[in-house]
């Protein structure tokens, strides 16, 4: 099920945030934001770290059917988190704003829970993945590429023998010409096979390109 599926107004794909930590390295990770009304729909992103990450946009307004994409970014950070575990969270608070709203328009207690507003929320956790899990994950990936580069090779290889084997019939062809002095037999079959090795050429070049 879709994050924010319950909270009816908007979706948040994916439901968590994940980061790929290095020490001294920036991460970030993009939030799709899907408005499923018809209404005009405002929301805003908060965080319980906020020195820690970069959101943009943290906050805007969604036309009906409309979607949002949000950048967040963690700073570069100086030192691990213990054993790798993340406590950190965010909250994405959605709200019905009337037609032709603009995110510079909204009051300032549009997300106060105080209000009579009807304020729906969605929280997401946050997981740091260490550059080696990153890698192992792309394992099965990699060896999916490496059967297609061998396989692109291999016909590579088969055009190129094609090719040459149209090379040697074409000489064939040249020699039996002068033996028979039959110039229109021989120019029709050897414009045949130039437009065939024309054509296994452009295959070899869109196989090298590759």
């Amino acid at each position: 099920m879709p994050a924010g599926e319950d909270n009816q107004l908007i979706s948040v794909h994916p439901s968590d945030l994940k980061f790929i930590f290095e020490l001294g390295k920036q991460s970030f990770c993009d939030l799709k934001v899907v408005n499923n009304t018809e209404n005009h729909v405002a929301f805003k992103v908060k965080t319980t770290s906020p020195k820690k990450y970069f959101v943009r946009p943290n906050t805007s307004v969604l036309q009906p059917g409309d979607s949002c994409l949000i950048r967040v970014t963690l700073q570069a950070q100086r030192e691990y988190p213990p054993d790798m575990q993340c406590k950190d969270k965010f909250l994405l608070q959605s709200t019905i704003v009337p037609p032709n709203t603009d995110v510079d328009d909204l009051p300032a207690d549009t997300f106060n829970k105080e209000s009579s507003k009807d304020i729906r929320e969605f929280k997401l956790k946050v997981q740091y993945i260490s550059p080696s899990a990153q890698g192992n994950s792309g394992d099965e990936g990699s060896s999916d590429s490496n059967s297609t580069l061998q396989q692109l090779k291999e016909d590579r290889d088969a055009a190129v023998r094609q090719t040459l084997h149209l090379q040697q019939e074409l000489d064939l062809l040249k020699r039996r010409r002068q033996r028979r002095n039959d110039p229109g037999f021989s120019f029709k079959f050897a414009a045949i096979v130039g437009v065939i090795g024309i054509i296994v050429g452009l295959v070899l070049n869109l196989y090298l390109s590759k």
